[in-house]
């Protein structure tokens, strides 16, 4: 099946990432993270609202009842989208100065999962961490130069982590005890084909990587096959998300940054948020569940 998708929102972000539906809002969250914004698109109207962040923003996901939770670069902070402000932040990484955070999801206990990286990308300095309804942050993982895509398997039971520096994609066992196990290869992407930024999950438990610098998403099975892979037209495609009320669109965003300026020329809409419609649903927003 081809599949070609559409530029819904004309962003020209430098580092469009994070995208998130949220049902009560019937919208798209995202952010731009060299560009220090957050962003919402509401799909009905067409409706495209942006507010300033006060660092680089790398993720936003919505908080049980009201309210969103944002990483910042030096760490976690509530946002407001109603007054503007971010409030009650929470440093992480506090002595690694290079650092800043970046992707997250949410499990469907509430708890946040998030990833930090060395902001120069020449480190393996970043870690994964959780972020619990107590408050309390636990690193489950080390040694990334950027980690990515933290997303889970719709049983809850396989936990999916990509290190995008070496082109890889883990996948953990989740034990009941909520610690993470049997760390594996879960895919490579070959050297010619870009590098795995963002993923997410359909409803059959496929995963859907988002391919920097390969002009694409790919959708693989459970055991890794390539299944199908949706062509772009600029290189850098970040992560998708699924929204709407069936969830069978699929919201990209993408990025401009790190393009020379013929590849700007060449690729109008680098920055941009497409969309693109799917077969198969995806799996429903978790709500962060946070004391703070």
């Amino acid at each position: 099946m081809t599949v070609e998708p559409v530029q819904v929102a004309a962003i020209r972000a430098d580092l469009g990432e994070g995208p998130v539906w949220v049902p009560r809002d019937e919208a798209l969250w995202f952010v731009d993270i060299l560009g220090e914004r957050v962003h919402r698109y509401k799909p009905s109207t067409g409706e495209h609202r942006t507010w300033p962040a006060p660092a680089k923003v790398s993720f936003i996901v919505p908080l049980r009842g009201e309210g969103l939770l944002v990483g910042l670069k030096t760490g976690l902070s509530r946002f407001d989208p109603m007054t503007g402000d971010f409030t009650h932040p929470a440093t992480v990484e506090a002595q690694r100065p290079d650092n800043r955070l970046n992707d997250a999801c949410v499990d469907r206990d509430g708890v946040l999962w998030f990833g930090s990286m060395h902001d120069p990308e020449t480190e393996p300095t970043g870690s994964l961490y959780s972020l619990g309804p107590d408050g309390r942050v636990v690193a489950r993982d080390t040694g990334y130069i950027v980690t990515n895509g933290p997303a889970f398997s719709p049983c809850g039971r396989f936990f999916y982590h990509t290190d995008s520096a070496n082109r890889t994609v883990f996948v953990f066992d989740r034990l009941a005890s909520g610690e993470l196990s049997g760390k594996r290869v879960f895919v490579r992407i070959e050297s010619d084909a870009g590098y795995p930024d963002g993923t997410s999950i359909d409803a059959e438990g496929c995963v859907w990587i988002a391919l920097w610098r390969g002009w694409a998403v790919r959708r693989y099975s459970p055991s890794g096959e390539l299944l199908q892979s949706v062509r772009f037209p600029c290189a850098n495609v970040t992560k998708i998300a699924f929204g709407g009320d069936d969830l069978r669109t699929a919201y990209a965003t993408t990025a401009s940054c790190g393009l020379k300026a013929a590849e700007r020329t060449a690729q109008p809409e680098a920055g941009d948020l497409f969309s693109f419609q799917c077969p198969v649903p995806g799996m429903p927003t978790n709500l962060l569940a946070l004391a703070l």
